[in-house]
């Protein structure tokens, strides 16, 4: 029986084994899509104690403490960072077969020195350990950063933002790990939310331009302000979408719809479709142009418990899968960009697995020389992020693409401890190509198989993403 989440925790062979430790392991980090505040880099903010660190906005965490049946107080409500914290330690055990369960003992490994396991016996133990670290400079939220091996960070980050914190990161010449600010444009898509109209009046101030009462005014401000953030080192966009969608009309069909929510006049469904398929064929061309990356992220149905979300908002824990994206549209927006020679280098993360199959014979479709594996199946995401999940993203991206071309993992994360997702994601990697070696389905070839693992780590995502790094 193996020791605990040793150094061979997820590695069954020898042949893993070599790839982890050869390879995997010593490769920096890039984590090209998170949710981390450039503000608190830009301060270098220092955590009061380990709660703030792991609960603080985490609603992974927060879904499973409610499964347990933990009272709203200890989650999201006005009890004590300490009785937060010892609540998640007492649920955790009960967190077997969960990534959760994994994902915090390596953070306590790397971060904390602590291999033993967390539960309500050890909670006072842990709790005091961990503070008694934070509580020194060492774990600052550079120093976190700096410490993971990490090269640089895309945030992510509105059109109307000003992007100061950035500016004051790149210019603090004593920290050298690049933040770099990535485009999402949500709000400026969303025609159908009740605040619609009154982003569009930041948005041109923003911009410096007239009153958007137009799509064609919109796009004008949208075009500033992208090359704005590309001034400021922006090189991708990321998108959170229902689904894929596609429905072309006319120039004059778009304004007319847009005209309508100007007046307040409620949109249907098709209305709503037909605006956000001319929102996402402009952005995507302009994203040609501009040699960015186009992310798109789909499948999620949010918000699903509304008596919650009035009490504590968004992004707290309700949301699911939709089970119902029709995936022909997504092709046919692709199609649409490559007819006009316009379609960006894409990645392609659907919420759904069901949905790997479909999307590893779609990436196929639409390859060309441009850049190695140009349209991606980007990692398993949010619900994904597990072993079975990463297993079967890998497994059939490897099956129908180019899994040598992959751009690998990243944190999608609020936390400056999420790094060691990255260690999760590699080790699971090479167990599986451990696995095919081990079973005589691929040759024990180090040269190949190290240079797959370190590409598919790091040195992929940098060549892809064109970011200011040296790589291979």
């Amino acid at each position: 029986m193996k020791q605990f989440m040793d150094e061979e925790f997820l590695l069954d062979s020898e042949v893993a084994s070599k790839l982890y430790h050869g390879y995997a392991e010593k490769t920096p980090i890039l984590d090209y899509h998170c949710h981390i505040s450039p503000k608190e880099i830009a301060e270098d903010r220092r955590f009061d104690n380990i709660a703030q660190v792991w609960l603080g906005g985490d609603h992974y965490k927060w879904r499973f403490m409610r499964s347990c049946g933990i009272e709203e107080k200890y989650i999201t409500g006005d009890a004590s960072d300490h009785d937060k914290f010892v609540k998640w330690a007492t649920v955790l055990g009960k967190a077997v077969g969960n990534p959760l369960y994994h994902w915090s003992h390596l953070e306590l490994q790397r971060y904390f020195g602590y291999h033993g396991h967390l539960c309500a016996e050890t909670a006072e133990e842990v709790w005091e350990l961990c503070n008694k670290k934070l509580a020194d400079p060492s774990m600052s939220a550079r120093n976190i950063i700096k410490m993971s091996g990490v090269t640089l960070i895309c945030t992510t980050d509105d059109p109307i933002d000003d992007l100061h914190w950035h500016a004051q990161i790149r210019d603090d010449e004593s920290f050298d790990v690049k933040v770099l600010p990535a485009w999402r444009p949500d709000k400026a898509m969303n025609i159908e939310k009740p605040d619609f109209k009154d982003y569009l009046r930041k948005l041109a101030a923003a911009a410096g331009t007239e009153e958007i009462n137009t799509f064609e005014k919109l796009k004008k401000a949208l075009k500033v302000r992208m090359a704005f953030f590309a001034e400021q080192g922006c090189r991708v966009s990321d998108h959170g979408l229902e689904y894929v969608m596609y429905s072309p009309a006319s120039d004059d069909k778009v304004e007319e719809i847009f005209l309508k929510r100007m007046n307040n006049i409620p949109l249907t469904k098709e209305e709503i479709s037909v605006f956000k398929t001319a929102f996402m064929r402009f952005v995507g061309k302009e994203y040609a142009d501009l040699d960015w990356t186009m992310q798109l992220h789909y499948g999620c149905k949010r918000d699903n418990n509304t008596r919650m979300y009035d009490k504590i908002g968004p992004d707290t824990g309700y949301d699911c899968i939709d089970n119902h994206t029709p995936s022909d549209q997504c092709a046919d927006f692709l199609n649409s960009l490559e007819m006009e020679e316009k379609l960006p280098r894409t990645i392609l993360y659907s919420l759904n697995p069901a949905d790997n199959e479909y999307i590893g014979t779609l990436l196929g479709c639409f390859q060309d020389s441009t850049a190695i594996a140009k349209i991606q199946q980007g990692s398993a995401w949010w619900f994904n992020d597990h072993i079975k999940g990463m297993t079967d993203q890998i497994t059939s991206l490897a099956s129908l693409g180019n899994l040598s071309g992959f751009v690998g993992m990243l944190t999608d994360s609020r936390s400056f401890l999420s790094y060691t997702r990255h260690e999760y994601f590699r080790r699971i990697l090479c167990n599986i190509l451990g696995n095919w070696v081990e079973k005589g389905e691929f040759p024990e070839d180090y040269n190949i198989l190290g240079e797959i693992v370190s590409d598919i780590s790091y040195y992929n995502a940098v060549r892809y993403f064109k970011f200011p790094l040296e790589g291979r």
